[in-house]
């Protein structure tokens, strides 16, 4: 009895001192599944945006919130999945790793490495959707950031924290000119992200590439979410890439993101919305499609001082079919952003690269952002070339020209000439505004158009080597004064003089 006694009060003392663990969680079934996204019943205190975990480690997001149900789409492939497997809350929302370590590295939509290095690890993880800032927190846009493409840093010029579309057919372009412009940031200090949406494997691969061959890589990351990834990664992808980038703002850097592209994005999210029965509306997109570009790109902008003074600025590209820009998709997001580059189809087919159409390419807020020094170049040379354009066209009929005319258009033929540009060779912005200056006074006006190549080299030799006070002035924002213009005009027509006499 004694030894019974003893074992019963130690028995009661251990429960005593165990205290119970309890955690309550939220548990259900898949009801349905179909094409990456599924329909879950009960969980009735599920959140829009939470992540939901099921068996086989597969990951999903609410997506939509039903009386007895909830749509979910799937962050994984949910091939293992079948109705009746179990689906269970987690109380968080999706989230990323953000951090320094993420720099050179080219990673998947949920943070996980894609480029076979080592894991990525970070100290911080922060929601993949988060509120843009307001409007007390945000700053002018007053600082450029060059491209490094004449014809946009002259004509359509960007500032740092804007949001300048990019937009035409398909093969036209557009990544060509947003990789150069993550090129030229190689000396300025600003981080590229570079985010793939529904492209193929071997295109992203191709950007790759070129960032490395540029030695950017390191100053650079890579979101991908693949065409064949599922339609829940390629929605979260850009979404993802903006976190990435503003944990980086607001450490006061600056950021350049490349959404490429909101058209793949736009077709996902009607892909997942019309799977989970949302009702379809204009071109069979959702009525909320204009909502999740702007709630996209409205957290794009430039910090005021006492936030650090960082800056996210967006570059997204959609794509248009046969010229439409007055499509749903390309019409929304024109809505959105504060400008707008087109790349013409017939522009590409005559082969002038790249194919701005500088008559329907606006920057609506970016010209307060530009160099002081390319302001009393680029409004003679934008009236000029928009009127060469027209009185080209009007010369097709073989109209007789007399002097004015033909003097007109070997300076509107000098212009477009000065204004292609081969890939991957972006160029500095002092370079540029030397050319600009040269092409303004009419120095290529009588030349051909592979001598106009060779005269553009000549005359940024001349520049680099016998201005380089001039070209620190430009570069701290300062104008070129009227007898520095023609200090240099003088030494460019004595160069090229030298170089056709010697060529004689």
């Amino acid at each position: 009895m004694i030894q019974g006694e003893k074992t019963f009060q130690a028995i009661d003392k251990t429960i005593k001192n165990t205290k119970a663990d309890l955690k309550k969680s939220e548990i259900s079934a898949i009801v349905s599944i179909s094409a990456g996204t599924a329909t879950v019943s009960g969980l009735e205190n599920a959140e829009m945006a939470e992540l939901l975990e099921f068996d086989h480690g597969i990951s999903g997001m609410v997506q939509t919130l039903n009386k007895d149900s909830v749509g979910v789409v799937f962050i994984n492939n949910p091939d293992k999945l079948k109705a009746g497997d179990k689906a269970k809350r987690t109380n968080r929302v999706l989230d990323v790793p953000v951090g320094e370590n993420l720099l050179g590295r080219v990673i998947n939509s949920l943070g996980e490495p894609l480029d076979g290095k080592s894991p990525i690890i970070t100290k911080t993880r922060r929601a993949v959707e988060t509120e843009a800032y307001p409007i007390m927190d945000r700053a002018p846009v007053d600082t450029p950031l060059q491209t490094g493409i004449k014809a946009i840093d002259a004509f359509t010029p960007i500032g740092r924290g804007q949001r300048e579309l990019i937009l035409g057919d398909r093969q036209t372009g557009k990544t060509a000119i947003a990789v150069d412009a993550i090129i030229n940031q190689k000396s300025s200090g600003v981080i590229g992200i570079y985010c793939a949406i529904g492209q193929r494997n071997s295109s992203v691969a191709g950007v790759i590439s070129e960032l490395k061959k540029a030695g950017v890589m390191e100053n650079s990351i890579v979101v991908c979410a693949a065409a064949d990834d599922t339609a829940g990664m390629q929605y979260i992808a850009p979404y993802a890439a903006t976190t990435i980038g503003e944990y980086f703002m607001e450490q006061g850097k600056d950021v350049l993101i490349v959404y490429d592209d909101l058209t793949n994005h736009a077709r996902a999210y009607r892909e997942m919305s019309l799977l989970l029965r949302c009702p379809p509306g204009r071109e069979a997109f959702p009525g909320d499609i204009f909502y999740i570009h702007s709630r996209l790109l409205e957290r794009s902008t430039k910090l005021i001082a006492e936030l650090g003074g960082g800056s996210l600025t967006s570059l997204p590209i959609v794509s248009t079919e046969a010229g439409n820009i007055s499509a749903y998709i390309p019409t929304n997001i024109i809505s959105i952003t504060d400008g707008q580059i087109y790349l013409s189809t017939s522009l590409y087919q005559k082969g002038i690269l790249p194919a701005i159409d500088t008559g329907r390419s606006v920057s609506r807020v970016g010209g307060d952002a530009q160099l002081p020094a390319y302001k009393s170049l680029v409004g003679p040379l934008k009236l000029f070339y928009s009127q060469f354009e027209e009185l080209e066209a009007f010369t097709k009929f073989g109209t007789q020209l007399d002097k004015e005319t033909q003097q007109r258009l070997n300076r509107g033929q000098a212009i477009r000439a000065v204004l292609e540009q081969k890939q991957y060779s972006p160029m500095k912005a002092s370079d540029q505004i030397a050319i600009f200056s040269a092409t303004n006074a009419g120095l290529f006006d009588n030349l051909t158009a592979d001598d106009i190549k060779r005269a553009e080299q000549i005359v940024c030799d001349v520049f680099n080597l016998r201005f380089k006070n001039i070209i620190k002035d430009i570069n701290d924002g300062k104008k070129i004064s009227a007898e520095q213009s023609a200090k240099m005009l003088e030494a460019f027509a004595s160069a090229l003089a030298t170089k056709e006499s010697e060529q004689k």
